[in-house]
């Protein structure tokens, strides 16, 4: 169905809402805040009338104000979490007529996350409220509508209709959060909707002091991750009633770690759900052990969802303990961080520092010990550990526990978790991980399956890729070694000679030599073949020592530093190098230092033994430790080595002392080297890349990729891997993983190659410069008028910078515009079809496109996304040699009398790099240059000339408003050198001091000139402060009212004999629209209306000229328009 109006989808969607998924059909329309208020008020009464709350005596204002005072004071919507779960809100009681409270506090209901569809609960939809200004130089704002549960707006939605994009209903909703439209009541929103009837994306508040993220607007699926769009699909699955209860009672979660509301994505809904269901299913009698496991990608959230299935299950009580297994210590002591920042003030998770305490607290009844975070370790000494009686084990057998493990493809497959299997034969086993074990890469003969039963729910990297919540890979084989040197020394060492004359000479000799030598009989790589048999390539019958070799570690690191500035956006990420020993990690540490300057450390296990290679390990460390200590003013031992560890995994990840240390380059680490330690586990943004010296298979690939894939921004559209051992069995390796592990949907995984994105950056832009020519534009000078084709414009420019992004971190710069590409059969050359001015002229236009798409009430809806990262785009480096060198031409034809037009239109073809600002002031100072008014100084270029033009006209606009309204023109002019914003425009009171120098009188007869019709007292104040705001705030959206001031002036002073030189600053404003009218020019002191074209002279005019509607012909250049020219009334 296509709604063209907004409000017919409004309408369909309410009306479905009411109908069919559980919201009450009485709808609360254009309802104020005080409106809401009264209405939960009244809720408020009806759900406490009881002798113990409310004693059936309503609410005053006063005890309503109490509870708004709370809302005031908690302020965030993380904090406001906690107050609607709460479940109820303390009032004392000021109402006289209930004599058994009065002066007394009570305890009010408020919202039950249990009672869902049922009770007391209350389900409302306010449809357009208002949202008065909290500032008094904005307007009020209307919304699209609210779901209020139990008089509480809780999620607030903003629609848009077919064909506009989504993006402007959540680009709205950030402007009302902006404005301060969340405030008060409406603090309480926790969830926000934007939705046009295709697309729907539904994200958390960030609160007054947080920060609209785009990488957590989310869409919903079904159980299957397939996105759901249609709008009737989210009416039924996501705002339907329970869902949309149970969203705000059970799927979100107040995180204290970084003060963020999060709400969680539609797969680790499914996958808590199923866990809860699973429990609450249980029959405790049956001790089945097999719970199941979620099979969630790395870097999706699992112990978001982990903590909320957990959380759920000690709540429900459908188990009287839950644990969180870690498997390795320090993981454990994160997780317990992660834990308690998401548990609201209800929860309690208990930390576990030694077995003695971990036993006490699986005993304890108390409710606050429901909820423990351990290690595998600690657990599975429970009945090892002398002391322990077996009345106390017995106690906690008996005991219905749910055990939760994390990343359960680690060394849950050994002898530990049998062990706690034993002891707690009663309790239920879930598991969580990324890469589950399969019948490929089995473990001592068991699968994830095996361990822990049934896959419950799937979301694979596949899944994640595609939705966009991790990113893909863009893998490089480096081989440190020629194909043919590597196949002939393996050939040799089989044949058993020692050169090849030696090999050919002997026939037994020759045919071994022969058959290595054969790509086609062995590959570089070995792989399984049908029959189950194993085929050995080359790389199998290479020594360990060949990659221990200085030539392929110095190999290794040259490619390192030749790629880093690229690869780090000179070093704005890090990199891991993974390496295949501890003895090599320190020799590649040696060699960086010795080779490079890039701020490198190194990480592995430092337990010494007394092996041959104890002491330079050792010494190693000591190394390693000390030139970090001397780096970064640290003061770190071998016996903090666990300081040491963490110091460093804070400073990769930006947390904790290390919070912003991107903007203090001489505090991060560029590379870290390492040979097992953060390859899983380990969670950074801010890494792009991984180098790679060790082989990796299945799980520990996939885990070990998967550092490179955290969500950034547009500078990381993929993670970096480049490997160099043995890189045709690695690439074998990385097939097999990915097949394993893509859950049958292998499309999207890795970034497509340079060849690839250069091509369809080519393809773009063809299709960009057919759009602009079919509007007629040759030169991308300006931007189509039809919305279509600008929509069109939009989203191919968005694409067209997503593979350029792409291109550049594989290679590509402005300075090259061919490339060559060798594929295994031909030679391919791609040359590129524009080059870096052309671009920034595009996103220049792409620009303009973002300033007219303001917002403003009154304003229709654009129905294309615009990317605010695309509009940072600097585009003032665009060459202004060409467009210069063209002007030059063009003077000197001028002066020599030569024929000018082809280069006018030359110069007019480089006018396509300025804004259309600019382009305006570049005609009218060509016209002044056509008609002798100015002569041109040698030494000033163009661009000098244009700057000058506008900088006069701004100045002139600024002063003919100031004198139009009467307003102190130095203040005014002061308040423009500031940086203002909404929030900071009345500081100090400044706003006000500047608004009490307006002229009334003055001001009055300026608003009805520009309205065109009277206006009375009370409202000349709020009107003259709005125009004041709007100029202060943004320069470019009063274009149009500062045309209206220069007409206004001109029209003032056209009653005077005196105005000329006014008079022809502001016709330069007012009457320079081509195709409407011509330019009127005062020439020797004689006003003349001229071809805005070419300058000729057309008409000759008096200071009180009046026409409309004249059709002006210039028979020099063929120009035909429409001469208007209005009067003080606009006749």
């Amino acid at each position: 169905m296509v709604f063209e109006q907004e409000a017919a989808f409004e309408t369909a969607l309410i009306n479905l809402l009411t109908e069919k998924y559980g919201w009450e059909p009485e709808i609360l329309r254009y309802k104020t805040e005080e409106d809401l208020i009264q209405n939960w008020k009244q809720i408020l009464f009806e759900n406490n009338r009881d002798v113990d709350r409310l004693n059936d005596v309503p609410l005053t204002d006063g005890e309503m104000q109490q509870i708004l005072d709370q809302i005031t004071c908690l302020r965030t919507p993380l904090k406001l979490n906690g107050f609607i779960n709460g479940k109820t809100v303390a009032v004392k009681r000021d109402n006289p007529a209930d004599e058994l409270h009065f002066g007394k506090e009570v305890s009010l209901k408020i919202y039950d996350r249990q009672e869902i569809a049922a009770g007391q609960s209350r389900y409302q939809i306010a449809e357009q409220p208002v949202f008065k200004a909290r500032n008094s130089v904005l307007p009020n704002r209307r919304g699209d509508f609210m779901l209020l549960i139990n008089g509480m707006p809780l999620i607030h939605c903003e629609l848009k209709r077919s064909g506009v994009d989504v993006s402007q209903a959540y680009n709205q909703i950030e402007k009302y959060a902006h404005e301060g439209v969340f405030s008060g009541l409406f603090a309480l929103v926790q969830i926000f909707i934007a939705m046009q009837p295709d697309e729907t994306v539904y994200f958390s508040n960030p609160g007054p002091d947080g920060k609209f993220n785009k990488d957590f607007y989310f869409h919903w699926a079904d159980a299957n991750n397939e996105p759901l769009n249609n709008w009737k699909d989210i009416a039924q699955y996501l705002l339907s009633i329970p869902m949309a209860h149970q969203l705000i009672g059970f799927y979100t979660v107040a995180d204290d770690t970084d003060g963020i509301l999060k709400v969680m994505r539609s797969y680790q809904y499914y996958a808590t759900s199923r866990i809860t269901s699973r429990v609450a299913m249980r029959r405790w009698a049956d001790r089945d052990q097999m719970g199941g496991y979620i099979w969630h990608t790395t870097g999706s959230g699992k112990t978001l969802t982990s903590f909320k299935s957990a959380q759920l299950i000690a709540a429900s009580k459908d188990a009287d303990k839950v644990v969180f297994l870690m498997d390795r210590v320090e993981l454990g002591t994160q997780s317990l961080l992660d834990y308690r920042g998401f548990a609201d003030d209800t929860d309690s998770v208990q930390a576990t520092e030694n077995t003695d305490i971990l036993v006490a607290k699986l005993r304890s009844d108390d409710p606050a010990n429901t909820l423990i975070v351990t290690s595998i370790q600690k657990m599975s000494r429970v009945e090892e550990e002398n002391g322990f009686n077996a009345h106390d084990i017995e106690l906690i057998q008996n005991k219905r526990v749910v055990f939760i493990i994390d990343e359960a493809h680690r060394d849950v497959f050994g002898e530990m978790l049998r062990t706690i299997k034993e002891t707690f034969p009663n309790a239920m086993f879930f598991g969580f991980t990324g890469t589950p074990i399969h019948d490929e890469n089995q473990k001592k003969m068991s699968t994830t399956s095996d361990v822990f039963g049934n896959e419950l729910h799937r979301y694979s990297i596949a899944d994640g890729i595609r939705d966009k919540n991790v990113l893909g890979f863009d893998p490089y084989m480096v081989p440190t070694y020629k194909d043919r040197d590597l196949r002939k020394a393996v050939a040799l060492e089989r044949a058993k000679a020692t050169t090849e004359a030696e090999a050919l000479a002997d026939p037994k000799k020759k045919k071994v030599y022969l058959h290595y030598m054969d790509h086609t009989k062995v590959p570089m790589a070995g792989y399984v073949q049908a029959d189950g048999s194993y085929l050995k390539g080359i790389e199998d019958y290479l020594p360990v020592s060949q990659y221990e070799r200085e030539e392929h570690q110095c190999a290794v690191v040259d490619d390192i530093l030749e790629n880093w500035t690229t690869l780090s956006h000179d070093s704005k990420f890090h990199a891991i190098f993974a390496t295949s020993s501890i003895p090599e990690a320190i020799q590649y540490y040696k060699l960086f230092k010795a080779k490079g300057n890039l701020k490198i450390t190194a990480l592995f296990d430092p337990s010494i033994d007394n092996n041959g290679n104890g002491l330079f390990k050792e010494e190693g460390i000591v190394e390693i430790i000390k030139d970090y200590n001397t780096r970064y003013s640290m003061e770190f031992q071998m016996a903090t080595y666990a300081t040491f560890k963490k110091d460093i995994s804070y400073r990769l990840a930006h947390k904790e002392q290390y919070k912003g240390i991107e903007h203090t380059s001489d505090q991060q680490i560029d590379l870290l080297i390492v040979v097992d330690q953060m390859l899983t586990g380990f969670d950074s943004k801010w890494i792009n890349t991984l180098y790679l010296d060790k082989i990796l298979v299945y799980e520990k690939l996939i885990q070990a990729f998967s550092r490179t894939n955290r969500l950034y921004g547009p500078e990381k559209p993929f993670g970096t891997i480049r490997y160099y051992r043995k890189p045709y069995t690695m690439q074998r390796n990385i097939e097999e993983a990915f097949k394993l592990y893509s859950g049958d949907r292998p499309l999207g995984l890795f970034a497509d190659k340079l060849e690839h994105n250069l091509e369809k950056m080519n393809a773009l832009y063809d299709d960009i410069r057919s759009i602009f020519r079919s509007a007629g534009i040759k030169n991308f000078e300006k931007l189509p008028v039809d919305h279509t084709e600008r929509g069109q414009f939009a989203k191919l420019f968005k694409q067209l910078n997503s593979y350029l992004e792409a291109a550049k971190i594989q290679g590509f710069t402005w300075n090259k515009l061919s490339y060559t590409f060798k594929n295994a059969d031909r030679k391919v050359v791609v040359d590129l079809h524009f080059d870096e001015t052309t671009y920034l002229i595009l996103a220049l236009r792409y620009k303009e496109l973002f300033a007219g798409g303001s917002g403003e009430a009154g304003v229709e809806d654009v129905p294309y996304e615009i990317d605010s990262y695309l509009t940072e785009i600097n585009t003032g480096v665009i060459d202004a040699n060409y467009m210069n060198s063209r002007f030059k031409k063009y003077i000197k034809a001028l002066q020599d009398g030569a024929e000018t037009a082809a280069v006018l239109d030359e110069l007019h073809k480089s006018f396509a790099t300025l804004t259309q600002e600019e382009q305006k002031y570049a005609n009218i100072f060509l016209h002044d240059v056509q008609n002798g008014d100015v002569v041109v100084d040698e030494g000033r270029t163009l661009r000098d000339y244009i700057t000058e033009y506008m900088t006069s006209a701004k100045n002139d606009q600024i002063h003919r408003f100031a004198t139009a309204i009467g307003v102190d023109e130095t203040i005014l002019r002061s308040f423009m050198q500031s940086k203002i914003t909404e929030v900071n425009i009345n500081e100090f009171g400044k706003f006000d001091t500047l608004k009490a120098t307006v002229d009334t009188e003055k001001a009055k007869t300026f608003l009805e000139m520009i309205e065109g019709k009277p206006i009375k007292k009370f409202q000349i104040n709020m009107k003259i402060d709005q125009r004041i705001y709007n100029i202060l705030t943004n320069h470019a959206k009063t274009l149009g009212l500062l045309r209206k001031i220069g007409r206004f002036t001109l029209e003032l002073c056209a009653k005077t004999t005196a105005c000329f030189s006014l008079f022809t600053e502001i016709v330069r404003q007012v009457c320079a629209k081509k195709g409407e009218g011509g330019v009127v020019r005062l020439i020797n002191g004689q006003l003349w209306y001229c071809c805005p074209v070419c300058g000729q002279k057309l008409h000759k005019l008096t200071p009180d000229a009046v026409c409309s509607g004249v059709i002006t012909f210039c028979k020099k250049c063929k120009w035909e328009g429409v001469m208007n020219i209005r009067d003080r009334k606009g006749a």
